[in-house]
């Protein structure tokens, strides 16, 4: 493998060589518009440091032409509006993408705009702290990630690594990882992994192509009104649309997967920009090939497709459909000699076949007198999810437990956004029907149920926004209400959640930030579908889960490119769910392969999350970008006691982050991820129930807490080299993860005593298996633009 790579390094440095003397230029496009979506025309964009640049025509379309390929930051401003910028793009001699601008109406004249407020670094009024936003040239080459958009947004602030760090859970500021919602292009997403586990949100690999995305948002607070659900986290993901001028593509390779991704316009006439536009991808894993070659057990197989297609019908209304899928199956085949960890692997793996499909349709109406929006979307969602456990696997008989559910979602969403002197009013309202079923087979606990149920979810929000003082004190005040058919405690006025945010600038550059606020969370599917073997749906009577949030910060601007800040948090945890079988809270579960939440549950356990947090953001800026971020917090939890709080498997207290990168000349780049938590409680496995029932592995939820994982750090770093021709640009990777050869912590494995040749040792008692030292992980990859 080193010699391969040794290979790759000096093919590179050859063909960099032979390409220096072939500079091609190129013209790139996009648009200004302000906060409503009307274009401003007469706006100047330019690239800093160059003196190429544009207006926008009476459209708000621009064109920069003659650029030399490579990375630039992009500046928009306009007299009366905050200028932007759009640091660390990437112009290529083919698949450069529109790079738009919305630009804010300020109060103050041009020439104040630009010494005090140009070109910061900025978040929405309505959560003005607790937000990250990630660029897709960000994502794009963020090192260890694989081009996984959920592994990128683990390295974000305040989220903790999964335990063995391999899953893409988000678990935020002490949180469970089911407490995170997903929303595309303002579409909610409830799977965005291979391999979900089904009633959380985790999985071992994202399902969103990074091809398709313009930014990436993370809020770990001061949730929008208009978002359902979240109890630790919102991730936004804004996808770009399609190229409208010609048709494009790119071809992706990496270490476990290849994916193609094709757009352009559609009914393009002759020398005109169509107004409609597609972008598709289909992306195939071939991490089963390469483990069997190698000789690993294990099968993963999947496939993902995502689309989105957009359609300006006039000047004042435009359609966008969007879609994305994926098909999974996870299997394990008995590796040829004996080996005892893979063997435990082979016993203890389940089987996963998983289908998922996203489709919707969003139509925006700008109102023609300019005084705001509508948003209507209408989609569908649906899992299946075949979950399987045997006591013999390599024949696949002997079913220990059984889990055969299928969830569709039908949802509509209003949203209007409406401006009146200054004043920013959102209203709006969602409503979902719900359909699940589910056949079960769980022998260890004897219950055997089929259910089905469907009933209808529905909410009203409203969010009113205001600056006072010069624009240096920004409120914000929402609210929202839920409820539904189906559960027996709730009422709108019962989950009546009011938040309210406010930014303060006290002095040039600095400013104080705060949010209160209460959220809410329906319980999952597989807790209300839950029968007894007396097929009573137990769970009916099941709360919503309630968290409040403060929050106070401190933030303050080095350079228009740079800022730190300092956060402390608070979140109270009421109405958790906590599992009647184990007496632990289900925040402690949900981080691995399993069905979370299939059991009686009674809604009474409390909790409570608490920290600071230190971040420091730079912009690139002087061929330099990076983010660093340490995160100090306790994370505890009660289960039918709630006088008693216990440490959770996610209460690491100490958690560090840093993601950066240099771009040198000659379009080569270097980048590194480094992630460190501290030690973490885990759940013993309680042995005697464990050799009578294995291969499942029983943990006894007493003894959480009584000893905890090692610390996790890990240590990541990619080098980029891109070339343009005429024709194509390719981007060739290496990376390599965890460098430093750390171990990554887990629980103790444990297989069946075996003796040399595999035969299990009579009587059978339990082995611990060996885990191996932390392995360095090579791998490269291929980006190819035509």
């Amino acid at each position: 493998m080193y010699g391969s790579i040794k290979s790759i390094l000096i093919i590179g440095l050859l063909l960099s060589v032979a390409n220096t003397s072939a500079q091609v230029s190129v013209s790139f496009y996009g648009n200004v518009k302000d906060n409503l979506g009307e274009p401003i025309g007469g706006a100047s964009v330019f690239l800093e440091g160059t003196a190429l640049g544009a207006q926008t025509d009476f459209d708000g379309n621009y064109e920069i032409r003659g650029v030399v390929p490579g990375s630039y930051n992009l500046i928009a401003s306009y007299l009366g509006y905050g200028s932007q910028t759009q640091f660390n793009i990437i112009v290529r001699s083919k698949g450069t993408p529109n790079y738009n601008f919305r630009l804010e109406v300020v109060a103050e004249q041009l020439d104040e705009v630009v010494l005090s407020n140009a070109n910061v670094i900025t978040r929405p009024k309505e959560t003005p702290l607790s937000t990250q936003t990630l660029s897709a040239v960000e994502i794009a080459t963020y090192p260890g990630s694989n081009n996984d958009v959920v592994q990128v947004a683990q390295t974000l602030p305040g989220v903790s690594p999964s335990i063995g760090g391999f899953r893409n859970d988000l678990i935020i500021r002490g949180g469970a990882p089911n407490e995170t919602v997903y929303y595309l292009d303002g579409m909610e997403i409830p799977n965005i992994n291979h391999f979900a586990t089904q009633g959380s949100s985790g999985g071992p690999v994202g399902l969103i192509n990074v091809s398709f995305i313009d930014n990436v948002t993370l809020s770990t607070s001061a949730f929008n009104a208009r978002y359902d659900n979240p109890l630790s986290g919102v991730l936004q993901f804004q996808q770009r649309n399609g190229n409208a001028r010609n048709f494009a593509g790119n071809f992706r390779l990496s270490a476990s997967e290849a994916a193609l991704t094709l757009e352009g316009p559609l009914f393009k006439k002759e020398g005109e920009v169509s107004k409609t536009t597609f972008l598709a991808s289909v992306r195939r894993s071939y991490l089963q090939f390469l483990f069997q070659a190698i000789g690993l057990p294990i099968r993963p197989d999947y496939w993902d497709y995502q689309y989105k297609i957009n359609h300006e019908l006039d000047d004042y209304n435009t359609l966008t459909f969007l879609g994305l899928g994926s098909i999974d199956d996870f299997s394990v085949s008995p590796p040829e000699e004996f080996d005892e960890e893979q063997q435990a692997q082979v016993e203890q793996t389940p089987f996963i076949k998983q289908r998922t499909n996203t489709m919707g349709v969003t139509w925006r109406n700008r109102f023609k007198e300019g005084n705001g929006y509508m948003l209507t979307t209408l989609s569908n969602n649906t899992l299946s999810n075949d979950f399987t456990r045997y006591s013999d696997p390599v024949n696949e008989a002997g079913v220990i437990f059984g889990n055969d559910a299928r969830e569709s979602e039908t949802k509509l969403r209003y949203e209007l956004t409406q401006f009146y002197d200054g004043w920013k009013l959102s209203t709006g309202l969602n409503m979902q029907h719900s359909d699940y079923s589910n056949a079960t087979n769980d022998i260890r606990n004897n219950l055997v149920f089929n259910t089905e149920i469907d009933f209808v979810k529905y909410g009203v929000f409203a969010n009113v926004t205001q600056s006072f003082l010069n624009d240096k004190l920004d409120l914000s005040f929402g609210f929202r209400m839920d409820d539904d058919t189906f559960t027996q405690n709730e009422s709108l006025l019962s989950t009546f959640s009011p938040r309210m945010s406010a930014s303060y600038e006290f002095a040039p550059d600095w400013r104080v930030n705060g949010s209160v606020g209460r959220y809410f969370k329906i319980p999952p599917y597989t807790i209300l579908g839950f029968r007894n073997n007396a097929d009573e749906l137990i769970n009916r009577n099941a709360a919503y889960t309630l968290s409040d949030h403060l929050v106070l910060g401190l933030q303050h601007y080095f350079a228009p490119s740079s800022s730190i800040s300092v956060e402390g948090f608070y979140k109270r945890y009421d109405d958790y769910p906590v599992s009647v079988r184990d007496g632990v809270s289900l925040a402690n579960k949900g981080g691995g392969f399993e069905v979370l939440g299939s059991e009686p549950i009674e809604t009474v356990g409390k909790g409570r999350s608490y920290g600071a947090e230190l971040q420091f953001q730079q912009k690139l800026s002087n061929n330099f970008y990076g983010i660093f971020a340490y995160t100090w917090f306790y994370s505890e939890f009660t289960g039918f006691d709630t006088n008693t709080f216990i440490p959770s498997v996610w209460d690491s207290r100490h958690l560090v982050s840093f993601v950066g990168g240099y771009k040198f000349n000659n379009n080569w780049e270097l980048s590194s991820r480094y992630r460190f938590a501290g030690r973490t409680p885990f759940v013993p496995a309680d042995l005697d129930a464990t050799l009578t029932n294995y291969p499942e592995v029983v943990l006894d939820y007493d003894r959480l807490g009584e000893d905890k994982l090692d610390i996790f750090s890990s240590l990541d770093v990619r080098l980029d080299k891109k070339w343009n021709f005429e024709k194509f640009a390719l981007n060739l990777f290496i990376e390599v993860q965890n460098i430093l050869g750390q171990n990554n912590p887990s629980p103790p494995d444990y297989g069946l005593n075996r003796d040399a040749s595999g035969m299990v040792v009579q009587p059978r008692t339990l082995a611990i298996i060996e885990q191996e030292a932390g392995s360095v992980i090579p791998g490269i990859g291929i980006v190819i633009d035509f």
